[in-house]
């Protein structure tokens, strides 16, 4: 794209279809004249007294706990220099869009007319009553190191100045991660920091409180090396001056270990580069441009670690990896600031989560193929979700052992669940089944291991302890595959049509035609046949090779479906096999059965499905509450289609009288308990929230778990096969790597829950 082309679409994108970024939306209903009174006049006097009363009540009754100003004059506007308070609120907006969309925090952004010092404290510190927290935006130092210092000292709620400690905070996360990838220590690091303004200052000072050594440092501004002989230095510049009786840039990067940029563009050149000391990192973070490029530094020595302020390279310093989530701890406990152990809790919390796997929906975001800790990855991607529960919770904690936090967290998990219910994002579900599955993995064959989604999820499930994964495919090209991800575990590798699979092969199709040789099946044909994945995949689980399978990534549900109910069959006392989806929704988890296998239920049938699903329901840890579902209220229709779902309740009101289940119900009824309970108080669901719909055919079941898919973005774990003597799941075509790892931990539970079962039967006949 030109340089034109992006100017237009920039202006565009913020033109059209609204002028600007961010709105105001009301959090109340605002409906009626009722409505209206108690926003207004004369129902917010109440409010009014009580805060007047005390004014801690302004976290009770208005937004202040959760609203953070955004406040610039608009002096240093990223690399645009003094543009003006008005020229600067595209930035500040953008900010606020940024607080909102990754922490859930509510911003007004204030642009401030003056440079004046005196004048901009006294603006922030009369407007700060409306506020939880002040963060301090594109202000020109040294002006900004006294405004900072001065609101912080006046102000009893969190101020920061993110241009100084965001850097800080990112960079110096990035840099402990580096040292420990080049083998160095902070402490022994010589250090060069081109840059001397705010930004500068505040990263190196907290370098210092990490351990870096002042004698180590070197800074240097437009004038060359900031000496302690310099004439007018401000009292910033002379905390870093060295002694050393060098003057430029190229003298300073002699043996250094690390340089850091937060000055301009093409400062750095490759023969500065190359007599830096072994390993060098190099962070050179101006924007846009910095001050050496990405490509130039890496073609220029092989063992550098490169950080830049681009999205566009690995390693960005994004300032977005901290505010969000150190406002977001700093309002949840209520500090009264936003000190140095939080800072440093942050800069933690970065550098171990770089540690940690990376979610494959991370990957897929950053269009890789698997990040892990390494040169290229020393920092977190931004849209990693697992940043709003690692780093508040560090901040919180920090402000709680420091003693500035007015409000302290005692529940931890709750707190966690908070802060994913504040992003619409509900993963409790999911983080429980994956631990469940953890505490006792199993053996899952993966029948299209050859397939790259497939094989990345089999890594993850066994990288992450989730299951022993078997690898069912072509070998050459799931070892190319392998190699192409950096999957070097040594997993057992299958390819049926191999000749070193031929005795089990044949085992395994003499087994086949001696259970289907009186349905028509010969002893050739049998072994034609194991040589197609998904026999041979149910085989293992049949012989006892394997523990669960996994199927159906690249081929229909009915062509998969078909092997497993001939080889497979269902469980012991079971009369119907069944799908259900576990959607996660805004509402919370939700249910959906049958989704896959029966198009046209009977009333027993819809009976047996729902005690199937309230069976699954159980597993995930919650209990059933389940809507019978129709176009009919209760009885509203006579016809067969409604009384069919009626009939299906009767026998399970009958079979199982301590089940809540209910119906039949249109769906907006089964979803609204106040509405259940107004209009149908008689009905077991009144009252109460459902988690479970049942629905009469196979079309209503698909097509809604599909709309809420797509139209709603709502997660989906499923299809989950019901009704199986052994644990066979069956994925929809084309799934995610993040489906298909949720559907083999819920594989491996069901190979729990079906060992529990035997040894419980095993100890009843004992016992007999």
């Amino acid at each position: 794209m030109s340089k034109q082309s992006k100017r237009r679409e920039a202006l565009v994108y913020h033109a059209k279809p609204t002028p600007g970024k961010i709105e105001v939306v009301p959090t109340k209903k605002y409906t009626t004249q009722r409505d209206l009174s108690l926003a207004y006049s004369p129902g917010v006097a109440e409010p009014c007294l009580e805060i007047e009363k005390d004014k801690e009540n302004a976290y009770k009754y208005t937004a202040k706990g959760n609203l953070v100003a955004v406040i610039s004059n608009g002096t240093a506007v990223l690399g645009l220099g003094n543009i003006g308070p008005e020229a600067s609120k595209p930035v500040m907006e953008g900010k606020g869009l940024l607080f909102k969309i990754f922490a859930g925090i509510d911003v007004f952004d204030i642009e401030v007319d003056t440079e004046n010092v005196e004048e901009f404290i006294a603006t922030v510190k009369n407007i700060a009553p409306t506020f939880g927290g002040i963060n301090l935006e594109d202000i020109k130092a040294p002006e900004a190191f006294e405004i900072e210092r001065r609101l912080k000292e006046e102000l009893d709620i969190p101020v920061m100045h993110d241009d100084q400690h965001g850097t800080a905070i990112i960079s110096a996360a990035a840099l402990l991660n580096a040292l420990e990838l080049s083998e160095k220590k902070i402490e022994n690091a010589r250090i060069v920091v081109s840059g001397a303004g705010a930004a500068a200052i505040s990263c190196t000072r907290l370098y210092q409180a990490f351990g870096a050594k002042r004698e180590n440092i070197v800074m240097v501004d437009s004038k060359g090396v900031i000496r302690d002989d310099r004439d007018n230095l401000t009292s910033q510049k002379a905390e870093f001056a060295t002694h050393r009786k060098i003057d430029t840039l190229d003298q300073a990067m002699e043996d250094a270990d690390v340089f850091i940029g937060l000055s301009r563009a093409d400062v750095v050149t490759p023969s500065m580069l190359k007599v830096m000391a072994k390993n060098p990192i190099v962070f050179a973070m101006a924007n846009p441009d910095p001050e050496i490029s990405y490509q130039l530094a890496v073609d220029t020595r092989d063992d550098i670690i490169m950080a830049t302020g681009r999205s566009d390279h690995p390693n960005q310093v994004n300032n977005v990896l901290g505010f969000p989530f150190i406002f977001r701890g700093a309002l949840d406990v209520r500090a009264t600031a936003i000190n140095e152990a939080m800072k440093m809790a942050a800069v933690k919390a970065l550098a171990e989560l770089a540690k940690e796997a990376v979610p494959e929906q991370v990957n897929i975001a950053y269009g890789e193929t698997r990040l892990t800790f390494s040169k290229e990855y020393i920092i977190p991607k931004p849209f990693d979700p697992r940043l709003i529960t690692t780093v508040p919770p560090a901040v919180a904690k920090a402000a709680m052992e420091s003693g500035v936090a007015k409000e302290p967290i005692e529940d931890w998990q709750k707190y966690e669940d908070e802060l994913l219910d504040r992003l619409g994002s509900d993963n409790k579900i999911v983080r429980l089944l994956l631990n469940r599955a953890k505490t006792n993995p199993k053996r899952v064959v993966f029948a299209e291991a050859d397939q790259l989604d497939v094989l990345k999820a089999a890594q993850i499930v066994y990288e992450e302890g989730i299951a022993h994964p078997i690898l069912l495919g072509r070998r050459d090209e799931i070892e190319r595959l392998k190699e192409e991800i950096e999957f070097d575990a040594d997993v057992l590798i299958i390819d049926p049509k191999s000749d070193e699979e031929l005795e089990r092969k044949n085992r395994y199709a003499d087994a086949y035609w001696q259970q289907r040789k009186r349905r028509g099946i010969t002893l050739y044909s049998s072994q034609k046949i194991m040589r197609e994945r998904n026999y041979f995949a149910a085989m293992m689980v049949n012989e006892g090779d394997a523990d669960a399978l996994i199927s159906g990534y690249s081929r229909s549900y009915p062509s998969v479906v078909k092997p497993m109910l001939e080889l497979i069959g269902m469980a012991h006392g079971t009369t119907r096999v069944a799908t259900t989806n576990l959607m996660m929704t805004k509402r919370g988890p939700l249910f959906l059965s049958d989704t896959a296998i029966n198009i046209d239920p009977t009333a027993k049938d819809l009976a047996i499905i729902a005690q199937m699903t309230a069976r699954t329901v159980k597993m995930f840890g919650m209990d059933p509450v389940m809507a019978m579902t129709s176009y009919s209220n209760f009885g509203s229709s006579t016809n067969e289609k409604a009384s069919k779902v009626r009939d299906a309740v009767t026998i399970l009101h009958k079979a199982y009288p301590e089940m809540a289940v209910d119906g039949e119900l249109q769906t907006d009824f089964a979803l609204n308990s106040e509405k259940i309970k107004e209009v149908f108080p008689f009905s077991k669901l009144a009252g109460k929230k459902v988690n479970t719909l049942i629905f009469p055919n196979l079309d209503a079941a698909n097509i809604t778990y599909k709309l809420l898919k797509v139209l709603n973005k709502a997660d989906s774990i499923g299809p989950i096969m019901m009704g199986m003597r052994k644990p066979v799941h069956i994925l929809q075509l084309g799934a995610s790597v993040d489906e298909i790892v949720n559907m083999t931990a819920i594989a491996v539970i069901d190979a729990q829950e079906k060992e529990k079962w035997k040894l419980k039967q095993k100890k009843k006949l004992s016992n007999m």
